[in-house]
């Protein structure tokens, strides 16, 4: 016999917390959206203390309007604390969804906080795992990108990964004001095309089962990627000195004994031998971690930056310094890799 919907939403989210006390507080992540509201309906039938936090992106007009409602209807079912907390979206070079992704995970993270929330529950399901793991795969940004979305990082839980979307939105309440976000309707937004034309075309010309053979994939190149991270992180340890550096910037050239403006602590230098004996798998990620803890910004350090860092180690022939994102460069010297500022460029006086 199959078993009602509602039944399987409160069964994946009673195991997913089966490791809190009782008593703990959990918060649901509640934009107002079908698979949000099935997600705190069953949170509240399954949990003593169950809050939510609605986050209101102020993207569109009527958005306070719309987070109200959702605050009030969460409140009706016995939830407890409901927090409406606005979102301040900052543009980003990475797009419109980025930038709000970023905002909506920095007030959910600091909200939680604020409250002692134990966990915050993510209303994601399997089809929005096969999503990630396709936009991953048209990025090409390797193992860790195919691995989708975790079902824990931090305080943040998804524990509908397992479920179809269909099986989320059909234990929607009777009578829950559902709101249907317009934006998952634009497909000027990626997401928004594999939604509605992608994945479906892949069901229809290779058969059902692609969105939970995708969120298979997930799970395999998570394990994968966790454990090269693992190897990674000890190669790292081993091939940094001790302690950290200082990296000084100025308008003069770094590598002058000018007076310096500023300075800052980073990582230490890289051993150029111990990297060659790595293999291409572990010494990628041993150098993209360095660069991210020396400032390279996570969000602008492609997969090239890494690749022509390594050449240093594997293709070195005298080459120059790479330019990184965050103001740095990567250079080879004396048999180690270090970072420094990017130097700038001395301007000519003019002469009359």
């Amino acid at each position: 016999m199959t078993t009602e919907p509602h039944l399987e939403v409160r069964r994946a989210v009673r195991v997913d917390l089966a490791d809190l006390a009782p008593d703990a507080l959990v918060v649901v992540a509640c934009s107002g959206g079908p698979d949000s509201v099935s997600l705190a309906a069953a949170t509240r039938a399954v949990r003593r203390r169950a809050g939510a936090i609605v986050v209101d992106h102020q993207l569109q007009d009527g958005s306070a309007a719309v987070a109200a409602s959702t605050a009030d209807w969460l409140r009706s079912i016995g939830m407890d604390p409901v927090f409406v907390v606005a979102a301040d979206v900052i543009p980003t070079g990475d797009g419109p969804e980025a930038a709000a992704r970023d905002a909506r995970y920095a007030v959910l993270e600091s909200t939680a906080r604020a409250c002692s929330a134990e966990a915050v529950l993510l209303g994601h399901s399997r089809d929005d795992q096969a999503e990630t793991v396709l936009l991953g795969l048209a990025r090409g940004s390797g193992t860790r990108s195919l691995a989708g979305m975790p079902r824990r990082r931090g305080v943040f839980r998804r524990p509908l990964l397992d479920l179809p979307r269909d099986v989320v939105r059909a234990a929607v309440p009777s009578g829950a004001p559902v709101v249907d976000d317009p934006h998952n309707a634009d497909d000027r937004f990626t997401r928004v095309r594999v939604r509605h034309t992608i994945l479906p075309m892949l069901e229809r010309e290779l058969g059902p089962g692609i969105a939970a053979a995708l969120a298979r994939t997930a799970d395999l190149a998570r394990a994968d990627a966790d454990a090269l991270a693992e190897l990674a992180s000890v190669a790292t340890r081993d091939l940094m000195r001790e302690g950290t550096v200082s990296i000084r910037s100025s308008s003069q050239d770094v590598s002058s004994s000018q007076d310096v403006s500023s300075s800052q602590d980073v990582p230490a230098s890289l051993d150029v031998v111990g990297l060659q004996v790595l293999s291409d798998a572990i010494r990628s990620r041993v150098v993209r971690s360095w660069l991210l803890e020396s400032g390279a910004p996570a969000g602008s350090l492609g997969a090239e930056h890494v690749v022509r860092v390594c050449r240093l180690v594997t293709d070195w022939h005298g080459q120059g310094a790479v330019a990184l994102p965050g103001g740095i460069e990567a250079l080879r010297d004396c048999g180690r890799l270090s970072v420094r500022p990017t130097p700038r460029r001395q301007e000519t006086p003019w002469m009359p």
